[in-house]
């Protein structure tokens, strides 16, 4: 677990190894809403920027590896050296370009696009994904996805 529900995030993270996924824990189930893997930034970011409690949690789906700077580490880098600022900047626009393809996605592609998109972009690590998790981020019941993944093979 690298974040539970109501807790505030303090670490910005990098993902060397492994994959992550951002769920909102529910009573009668779990809505997966994203995945990080590895080469990526991994954070509740607007927990992390608002230092308020984040409403989702964020947990290794597989063994993980993560680097970590913590928010208050993370300021003085940003006062004290020019590339400390060029990082918090790219991982920034990584994190904001990962969150609008997300949302492109869901809005212009079906949950068969956005199930092959996923199954093109990271073939190793979605078979170690339980299937749960991938049929909520794509949007669909494990039933439907069982049938999209029918038709695709």
């Amino acid at each position: 677990m690298l974040l539970q529900a109501g807790k505030t995030e303090n670490y910005l993270s990098f993902i060397s190894k492994g994959a992550v996924r951002f769920y909102i824990p529910r009573a009668e189930s779990e809505f997966t809403f994203t995945f990080s893997f590895a080469n990526e930034f991994v954070s509740a970011y607007d927990s992390f920027l608002t230092r308020k409690p984040s409403s989702y949690a964020v947990e290794a789906m597989v063994d993980t590896t993560v680097w970590r700077i913590s928010y208050p580490d993370l300021q003085e880098v940003y006062k004290i050296t020019a590339i400390g600022n060029e990082i918090g900047r790219r991982a920034s626009e990584d994190l904001f370009l990962l969150k609008t393809k997300r949302e492109l996605d869901l809005l212009l592609k079906t949950a068969e696009e956005r199930y092959f998109n996923l199954f093109t972009e990271q073939p190793q690590l979605i078979r170690e994904i339980p299937l749960k998790y991938i049929a909520s981020y794509i949007g669909v019941t494990p039933q439907a996805l069982s049938r999209i993944r029918r038709r695709i093979t």
